[in-house]
Parts: C-alpha cells; structure tokens; sequence
C-alpha cells in the first residue's frame, strides 16, 4: 500500500484513546485497534502502545481517516474481525489475503507445518515428493508446506472456487504459484491420478459440533464461511472420511496428518487404529489446549 493522507500525531492518538474505550465498552478486545492501525499506518506494535508518534506534525495512512474510523465501526457494530477489516492476516512468515470467503488462518495450525517437517526427517525421499493440502481455504497450509518441501509438490484442493481465487492469489503474492497446483472439488475426489504416490496429506478441515455453532463468537460465527468450521453432530464427519480414504492415495509411509478440535483426538486415534491401514499414532496438543493435531503413518 502506498501512503495517501496524513494525520496529526496528537489527533490519532487522541482517537486512539477513544477507541480502546469504545472497544472496552463493547466487550471487543482493545488490541483490535493497534492491528487496524499497525496495517493502515506502518506504526509498530511498540509505537502504538507507547504513543510514540503523538508529538510527530505528521503520521502517514495508507487510508482515508473518515474511512478509518468507519472499518472501526464495522469491528465494534458488527464484530467483523480486524482481518476482513484489513484483508490481510499475518501467519508464519506470510502476510496472506484473506476475505469472508476463508477462514482466517489461526496460529495454532501453524503447527502442521512443523510436524510435517518433522514427520520426514528419516525419510528424505518423501521432502521432494507430493503432499495435498485438502480444504487449502486461504492456502496458508499450502505456502507452507511449498516453503518447507522446495523440491516437492503441493496440491491444494478446496470445495469453494472463491476460496481457490484467494489461496492462488496468495500463492502468486509470495512467488511461489509454480509450486503448487489448485483443484476445486472434494477433498481426494480431484486427485485420482494420485492415487498411492502422496508423500503426506495435512489438512484442516471443519471440526465443530453443530450445536456448538450457536456459542461460537460472533467474530466467527457471523462472519466466517461455516462450511469451514462445521464439522456435523460430533464435529468428526469430514476426519472420518479422511480416515477412511486417505489410505487409498499415501504411498507407503506416507504421513496422515489432520488438526481437530482438543478432545476429539483420542477418537480419532481409535478411528486409525480400527481403520487397519496407519501406524505410528501420536497425537499432539498446542499450548494453548485450543487444538490437536494426530499425525499417523501409512502402514
């Protein structure tokens, strides 16, 4: 973005101000205005906490302030997250597009990618090989895996085409397009000329119980796809179908590797195991408690 209007230091601090005290009011978090900021101003996260731009005649933003101050808005009337707000969101070392039509990469998944390193250590072999990245979204897991595995190849798929317009679009903006190729479909359905040679497959599919939908943040709730988040009665209709298809395209040792809810990887563990087909079960909690991740191997 390129800087087109200027501001007082004193005045956007002032508002600033304002602001965290109509987030405070509202039950939004306060930092949601430093993130809008630190996008619309090139202000960093110290600057903004400690008002070190006040005394500055001028400060730089990449948008109108009347418009500014309407996206702040839409974040406290609304509860639109700060993300859609900006159509960015920072995750690994990615500064992604992101729009209501993906769910916005959470740091927890980030995680994947590193167990997918991991996971290959002992087997060379699988770095230059095939990985899928089913319901790639955005394409975070995709750029992430292409960055990790330069020599292999990454196929995303994802049901939604305005998802895959984004995910390509971000696989463009960080020049790495050629090394990932995008179907649209459903899950394993696009890849039949796979079958038997994926090194692995990551995935983050939808893992939320129905009912719990309704007690989801309105953040989420109204403004994210639910077809990203809604997993069925239980929240384990689509990691069933993983379960039971992936067999068909791992290669021999080929990793399964799938974040879920926290709680739910104990069944899925026993989904493996009955399954017949994987070896190697672990299972992996963030810090947080906010997820798992189960990682298992084709036998």
């Amino acid at each position: 973005m390129t800087a087109r209007y200027i501001i007082d230091g004193a005045q956007l601090a002032l508002w600033r101000r304002e602001a965290i005290g109509q987030a405070n009011r509202a039950g939004v978090e306060p930092a949601a205005i430093d993130q809008l900021l630190d996008e619309f101003t090139g202000l960093d996260e110290l600057s903004l906490r400690l008002e070190l731009f006040k005394d500055k005649a001028e400060i730089q933003l990449y948008i109108d302030f009347a418009k500014l101050k309407r996206l702040w808005r839409q974040r406290l009337d609304g509860r639109m997250p700060v993300q859609y707000l900006t159509g960015v969101t920072h995750w690994r070392n990615f500064s992604l597009i992101v729009s209501p039509d993906v769910l916005i990469p959470r740091p927890q998944t980030k995680c994947l990618i590193d167990l997918a390193i991991a996971s290959v250590k002992s087997k060379s072999e699988f770095i230059s090989g095939d990985w899928a990245d089913l319901g790639t979204g955005s394409g975070a897991i995709a750029l992430g895996l292409a960055e990790a595995f330069p020599s292999g190849t990454i196929h995303a798929v994802d049901y939604s085409p305005k998802a895959l317009k984004i995910a390509e679009k971000n696989a463009a903006k960080e020049g790495l397009r050629n090394r990932i190729r995008f179907y649209q479909g459903n899950w394993f359905d696009p890849l039949g000329d796979l079958k038997g040679q994926l090194s692995g497959m990551v995935a983050n599919p939808p893992y939320m119980p129905s009912k719990t939908i309704p007690e989801l943040q309105p953040e989420m709730r109204l403004h994210e796809p639910n077809l990203a988040y809604d997993g069925g009665e239980d929240g384990l209709n689509f990691i069933r179908e993983l379960v039971e298809i992936a067999p068909d395209y791992l290669c021999l040792g080929g990793v399964w590797l799938v974040e879920m809810l926290a709680g739910q990887a104990p069944a899925v563990r026993e989904m493996l195991e009955n399954q017949g087909s994987y070896e190697e079960v672990q299972i992996f909690s963030d810090l947080a408690g906010v997820a798992d991740v189960v990682l298992a191997c084709k036998r």
